[in-house]
């Protein structure tokens, strides 16, 4: 693998994103904060997410060093998906970003005049 030379003019945050980007991503590394998941139990876990994308964000996540795959030598094949250390430093990085987002759903809930006088 090659390394890329850092570029100063890249914003670290678009950098980060750049990681998360999609639907999914930020689920899975949720769910993968508990400990290591099979596919089955992420799709179980995850409605809506299909075999397909979780193979390729998984694929990708992977790649990006943020969850490493283990395959165990049954029949059948058994295999599970959990964080890298660098995985678990991006989920808490993301931690204070998840209670921003929290706080504005509590706002939204309770309604749009909460949201006025706030900006006021």
């Amino acid at each position: 693998m090659t390394r890329r030379r850092h570029d100063p003019n890249v914003c670290g945050v678009t950098a980060a994103i750049a990681v998360i980007e999609g639907k999914w991503k930020t689920t899975l590394l949720w769910q993968l904060e508990s400990g290591p998941h099979r596919p089955a139990e992420l799709r179980r876990r995850v409605p809506g997410l299909t075999e397909k994308v979780l193979t390729q964000a998984l694929r990708e996540m992977e790649a990006d060093g943020l969850v490493d795959r283990r395959v165990y030598d049954v029949l059948p094949l058994r295999t599970e998906y959990s964080l890298t250390a660098f995985g678990r430093d991006l989920a808490g990085a993301l931690a204070p970003l998840s209670d921003w987002g929290h706080r504005r759903l509590d706002r939204l809930a309770a309604g749009p005049e909460t949201g006025a006088r706030a900006a006021s």
